[in-house]
């Protein structure tokens, strides 16, 4: 029975998620909406979505928390087992951090520090274009079966065609731009969480989920809330 229900909740995830990729849907918050259908429905202590800059760089724009810990480690990752699987376009799964590579060590020890035991990174792929990768923590009560990597899959195959979506693959500016426009975002939201955790005296991670329930119950872009808090022209008062 579990394992049906899982399957329901899945079709009525993906299902609200291909409704969302219309015209003006906002890729900030799919992409959100994604990593938390992750932790959710495979059990993993984080997930985090990075994206592929104009240099190659991974640049976190999604993540399931904003404790420091988890941030760190996906951003490290990103320099490690999530760099990989962008490069190859193949899934990296790490179980055992004593069998990583010494150029991995500043991840190894972050993710061991936050109590993370496990890594799994998806590319996030569509034909030959690679611009970016899932990645996934584990904190060690269960390791990913064949089952839930297909699942993770298909989410990072959800997250590649909201982001390339088809105006862009015929444009490579518009392309850029949107690409641009999430890490930019991010970049704003990341403003926006500090200055909410300063006038309302609270952590970082419960800021970011204030100013994710206003964009919701107002029926606003996360993007454009954050911006009129930045801007001084909104207080979650």
């Amino acid at each position: 029975m579990k394992a049906i229900d899982r399957d329901r909740r899945l079709l009525r995830t993906f299902t609200q998620l291909a409704d969302t990729l219309v015209d003006d849907y906002d890729v900030v918050e799919l992409m959100q909406e994604l990593v938390d259908t992750c932790r959710a429905e495979l059990d993993v202590s984080a997930a985090g979505l990075l994206l592929a800059d104009a240099a190659g760089d991974l640049e976190l724009v999604a993540s399931t928390s904003e404790a420091g810990g988890i941030v760190e480690a996906l951003l490290l990752g990103s320099q490690g087992p999530a760099t990989t699987s962008y490069r190859t376009g193949s899934t990296v799964a790490v179980w055992d951090f004593d069998t990583l590579e010494p150029a991995w060590d500043a991840f190894r020890r972050s993710a061991v520090a936050s109590g993370f035991t496990g890594i799994v990174s998806i590319p996030l792929r569509l034909r030959d274009k690679t611009i970016g990768s899932l990645t996934l923590l584990s904190d060690g009560h269960r390791t990913l079966d064949d089952d839930d990597l297909v699942v993770a899959r298909a989410l990072a195959d959800i997250a590649t065609i909201g982001i390339l979506h088809e105006r862009a693959l015929r444009e490579t500016e518009a392309l850029s731009g949107q690409l641009e426009h999430a890490l930019n975002s991010r970049v704003v939201i990341e403003q926006a969480k500090g200055v909410v955790s300063f006038t309302q005296g609270v952590a970082i991670d419960e800021a970011f989920t204030l100013i994710r329930n206003y964009a919701r119950s107002h029926g606003e872009r996360l993007s454009d809330v954050a911006r009129r808090i930045v801007d001084r022209r909104l207080s979650l008062d």
